[in-house]
Formats: structure tokens, sequence, C-alpha cells
């Protein structure tokens, strides 16, 4: 097959210090193989199969044990956790490849059976819709514990300790979670958030804790290697905003002067499962405004990805399931070979199996 080095899905892009070679970024995955909480070396083979993205952003990682809420994911607290993922990152960089942790506080949608049967904590306490992912089976979510300010300002240095222990663990940089319905995007949007205090009412309010955590992360490491991923109108486990537009509009523009070294937004072009389908999209209204690199995430393929790029509507694509089935998407997509399918019966099984036996291009033919 030939292959298309001219185009623009093909270019490096200089993204705050990551140089990256292509446009095609890993998403972030949570797959749930790590051993109590700690990265393995079955997670090491996983990510370093995928060393070829432009730069693999790491499943959502928790940053504190009250963080935590999905059974089998990792974490990045401990000093073995730490030790954990530097096997991770030298394996991916031994293979040439660039990697960031995803920073992760699950704020409401945790879950007693985590938190030594306290309540999870969020903004408010508004119950969200859906069944928490514990070690026992799914469990219906709780009614959060709303916040008080001391508990806030203590997350927020929970997030430059986490940024401190990826920087030991040999993270290129740290990506912050301010989507998908977790403590941050529980602040960003009212129908999470009615508080009445500094960080609830006006957009310019709710936007207080992520702009909080910003400056906490990038003080701990720097702007340049620091990125953030939000999603506007996701709307699983019940999460919705009376005026998305002007709410992410205004945070594109807040995001401006602070020298991010990109803004990841997952927005599905194909609106399905947990994105309303009858919300306008807001990505191009935050493209519109935001000055930085800006990543999108959604339902992208090839063409897709390329005739998005073309437009100017992004100036890089992070790809999700494709990843999962496919180790070397890059070099597929550079080929426009064939795709292997994912099998979401494996997304969160342990073992190997449906995690590192996709098959390789050379090995697929």
């Amino acid at each position: 097959m030939s292959t298309h080095d001219d185009d623009v899905l093909f270019q490096p892009l200089q993204a705050g210090a990551f140089q990256m070679p292509h446009r095609i970024l890993m998403s972030p995955l949570t797959r749930a193989r790590a051993t109590d909480r700690i990265p393995n070396d079955l997670m090491a083979e996983y990510y370093t199969q995928r060393a070829s993205a432009a730069l693999i952003i790491s499943e959502a990682t928790a940053i504190s044990p009250q963080g935590f809420g999905w059974h089998g994911a990792p974490a990045i607290y401990s000093d073995d956790q730490v030790a954990g993922w530097r096997k991770v990152t030298d394996a991916v960089h031994n293979a040439g490849g660039r990697m960031v942790v995803q920073l992760w506080h699950m704020g409401r949608v945790s879950h007693p059976d985590y938190q030594d049967g306290k309540l999870p904590v969020g903004p408010s306490p508004i119950l969200a819709a859906g069944e928490a992912h514990t070690p026992t089976g799914k469990k219906p979510y709780v009614v959060p514990h709303e916040l008080t300010k001391p508990e806030i300002r203590k997350i927020v240095e929970d997030y430059a300790t986490a940024t401190r222990r990826a920087r030991d663990a040999g993270f290129d940089g740290v990506e912050i979670h301010g989507a998908n319905g977790y403590l941050i995007d529980e602040f960003l949007r009212d129908g999470s958030n009615q508080r009445t205090d500094e960080y609830g009412g006006s957009k310019e309010n709710r936007t207080r804790f992520l702009l909080e955590v910003i400056e906490a992360v990038t003080d701990a490491w720097s702007a340049d290697r620091t990125g953030l991923r939000i999603s506007p109108t996701m709307n699983g486990t019940g999460m919705f905003d009376s005026d998305p537009i002007s709410l992410f509009r205004y945070v594109a523009e807040v995001l401006n002067p602070l020298g991010l070294a990109y803004l990841h937004v997952a927005e599905s072009i194909r609106p399905g499962r947990i994105y309303n389908p009858d919300a306008p999209r807001v990505t191009p209204e935050i493209r519109k405004l935001y000055d930085g690199v800006f990543i999108a995430n959604g339902g992208y393929d090839r063409d897709t990805a390329i005739a998005c790029l073309e437009r100017g509507e992004a100036d890089a694509i992070a790809f999700g399931q494709k990843f999962i089935a496919n180790p070397d998407l890059p070099q597929r997509l550079m080929q426009d070979a064939s795709l292997n399918e994912p099998n979401p019966d494996t997304y969160y099984s342990p073992g190997p199996v449906g995690y590192t036996d996709y098959p390789a291009l050379e090995s697929a033919v």
C-alpha cells in the first residue's frame, strides 16, 4: 500500500516541551490491569507496544486514596506506585516513545468500598447516575460529601504532590483529567455543582477549582509539560451543564495565558452512548478561542482525522479504541492499512487477553 507522508496527520508537531513526530496520540484508556493499584510488567509491555504514538497519555491514575474509585486502576501516591510506573516509562522511552500520566480524582463517582466506608466527595451532595466499579462488582453510587474549602485546598496540594511523583516516575509530563464526570468536571458544570460560595454559581466561580489545580501542577513542574483534558458535552453519570458553550468558551479564554502544552477536548463526532446527541458540538467554539495546541478526540478514523486537521479544527487527534486493538496504529494509518477490531468484552478483564495480544501489522498479514 502507498504511504501518505505528505498528509497533515503525519507531520511533526511541537506541543509545549513535547516534540511529536506526527499527530496521532494515544488517548487515556482505563484497562484495569494494575496489581493493587501498582503498575506491573504486563502494563509495561502494553504501553511499550504502543510507543510509536506521538504521545502516550496514560490511563487515568489516582492522585490519592480519596481520588481512587475503579477496581484494577493504577495510582501514583505511593513509592511502590512510582517505582511501578518507572518501569513503564523506562520501557516506553527505550522504545523511542513519549508518555504523560493522566492525573485523576474521581470525585463523587468513587464509592465507600474504596474509602474505608467514608463517602466519596464532590462539590455538592448530588447523586451521580449509574454504578461504581468496585472489587465485588458494580454498586450504585452514593450521595457524596460536599467538600469544605480546607478539603478543597488539600486536594489541590494532592495534585501538586502527584505531579512531583510523576516526574520521579520518569514521565515526560502530566495531563490533568478535567473531563468525563470526575471531580474537576463536577466543579465545572452546574448540573453537579450547586455551591453558593466562591466555587459555585457563576462560570467564573465554577472554573476556580480547575485553575487552582492548574496553578499547583504547573508550579510543581512546568506549564509546557502540562496538558488538560475536558469533555464539554459528556453526559455519562448524569453530567450536564445548562449552558456548555458559554462555560467552555470561558474556560478556553482563561487557559490562553497559562501556556499549557495542549488542550485535549473529548467530544464525539458521532454522538452516542455518553455524548448527548441533541447538544450542539462545543469543540468548534473552544477551538475558535483557544490559542494553544488543540487535540481533538472522539470517534475519528483516518479520513475524518485528516479532514479535521486540514480544516484547521485541531492540531492533532487522540485515538482511543483503535489504539486498544492496534498497537502500531500510526504505521497502519500512514499506510492506510486495515485495522484490528477491538473486543469490548476484554477492555477491563485481567491478564493479557485483549490487552497485549493484538497483532502488529507485520504479524497480521
